[in-house]
């Protein structure tokens, strides 16, 4: 079974997906053939440069092509907004720092801490996951333990 994928994090591999197989791919061709036009392949630092880039660039269409081929898509309007799932908004009080923080839960493939969308395969996320509104976690990760109270879950 593919991997299960929020509205919003299909569109956004499947836009990563065309911009590699287009713009990215015509750009790394064009790296090649101008490296290649300055003479002897065996020591030129460009050409190889650009040879690697290519293969890092297939290497990720490869891998979109998979993920995207066999992803599901969540229905969001029918999911249980009574718990912490795939595809749900948490707003949680950081009870060590008195603070309240707000992460979205989604598959590995989504995940970016930078935009507040946790993995449910991460230490936090797998925590967080099936809990309902007022009960706390107590996460222990590498750089400590984490306690958080769910304050909210939005669809």
């Amino acid at each position: 079974m593919g991997a299960k994928l929020t509205r919003e994090g299909y569109e956004k591999l499947k836009k990563e997906l065309v911009y590699l197989q287009t713009t990215k791919r015509r750009e790394v061709i064009d790296a090649i053939a101008k490296a290649r036009a300055h003479g002897d392949l065996k020591e030129n630092a460009e050409y190889d440069a650009a040879k690697n880039e290519q293969a890092f660039l297939e290497k990720r269409v490869a891998e979109l092509d998979d993920i995207l081929a066999d992803a599901t898509v969540l229905d969001e309007s029918n999911m249980d907004c009574s718990k912490a799932y795939l595809g749900a908004t948490l707003t949680l009080h950081d009870i060590g720092n008195d603070r309240e923080l707000k992460y979205m839960l989604v598959s590995k493939e989504e995940a970016s801490f930078k935009d507040g969308k946790i993995s449910i395969d991460s230490p936090v996320g797998k925590h967080l996951l099936g809990k309902a509104v007022g009960e706390e976690v107590e996460i222990t990760i590498p750089a400590g333990t984490l306690r958080y109270k769910l304050l909210q879950i939005e669809r």
